[in-house]
């Protein structure tokens, strides 16, 4: 089964739309195997910079998406997170009956009362504290209790696309 069964990938965008526009996150929708099938880009530009950088990719990005969604796969819950530079990730597992189909989320805010790991982001990177700090001066910071809150959202909003889709399979089933 794929995300795509469940929904038009358009009707994904949407939902990653209203992720978006309640949190500032930067939303993602991921199928079993942990690749966004929106194809959606990142709207911060510390992460566009990881994202568009191999060593960033690969010990910034894919590693904290794996740990984190896994942690919410085993616990069929939403899990709130640090991704390895210090940005706040949500995961919310995306589950048709006990089937493990993807997850919804976000990225890229400042956990209130913290900051980006910049000597680890620099090194990765390969880039020096001034163009550090122009990639993150905007990153605004979100609480605690608003991930929280972001994270019942979006919970919420899978739970009722998974209820519809297997009340129109039951029918279809009739």
């Amino acid at each position: 089964m794929n995300l795509t069964d469940i929904l038009p990938v358009e009707q994904w965008i949407e939902l990653e739309k209203e992720i978006h526009a309640r949190s500032g996150l930067n939303p993602s929708i991921y199928d079993a195997d942990g690749v966004n099938i929106t194809g959606t880009v990142t709207r911060n530009p510390l992460c566009h910079a990881i994202k568009n950088n191999s060593e960033g990719q690969a010990l910034i990005c894919s590693p904290s998406h794996q740990n984190i969604t896994h942690e919410a796969k085993k616990s069929f819950k939403p899990v709130i997170g640090v991704c390895h530079s210090g940005q706040t990730k949500i995961v919310v597992p995306i589950y048709v009956g006990v089937t493990f189909v993807g997850a919804a989320g976000g990225c890229g805010l400042i956990p209130e009362g913290s900051g980006v790991d910049g000597l680890f982001v620099s090194k990765t990177l390969g880039i020096g504290n001034k163009r550090l700090e122009d990639l993150t001066k905007d990153i605004p910071s979100i609480s605690q209790k608003k991930a929280q809150d972001v994270a019942r959202y979006i919970k919420e909003r899978i739970d009722g696309i998974i209820s519809i889709y297997m009340l129109l399979q039951y029918k279809g089933d009739k």
